[in-house]
């Protein structure tokens, strides 16, 4: 199974820009799809972005258009940024790995304890 460690989370403000960080070990980098995955207070864990071992993404009606996820397999790590932060967006934000493509949690078998991200009004 592949270790991830997020990291970046943090208090910010309603319209500040944020970067999240996965650092990946034990398991070929380049070959899976990763993924970001945010769980907001009192809700389930719900699809943010994916990126693919090509580089083709996904991203959630939600944050389409106001984030980017990118990926440098050299350096086994995968990074979210977030423009326009707002108070829907605070949550726990977990990075995950997957064989394959997909949008759904239960498509990835590799997940990270999680970094927090809080959006003030």
């Amino acid at each position: 199974q592949v270790h991830l460690v997020e990291s970046g989370g943090g208090l910010v403000q309603a319209g500040d820009s944020l970067r999240l960080s996965c650092a990946a070990s034990g398991r070929s980098f380049h070959s899976l799809t990763m993924g970001w995955f945010r769980q907001p207070p009192g809700k389930e864990r719900d699809f943010v972005a994916t990126i693919n071992w090509t580089g083709t993404k996904t991203y959630a009606d939600s944050v389409k258009g106001r984030s980017t996820i990118s990926r440098d397999n050299a350096m086994n790590t995968v990074w979210l940024l977030m423009d326009n932060l707002k108070p829907e967006d605070t949550a726990v934000y977990y990075c995950a790995a997957a064989p394959k493509d997909g949008t759904s949690p239960f498509d990835f078998d590799s997940w990270g304890q999680g970094t927090q991200v809080t959006v003030s009004s």
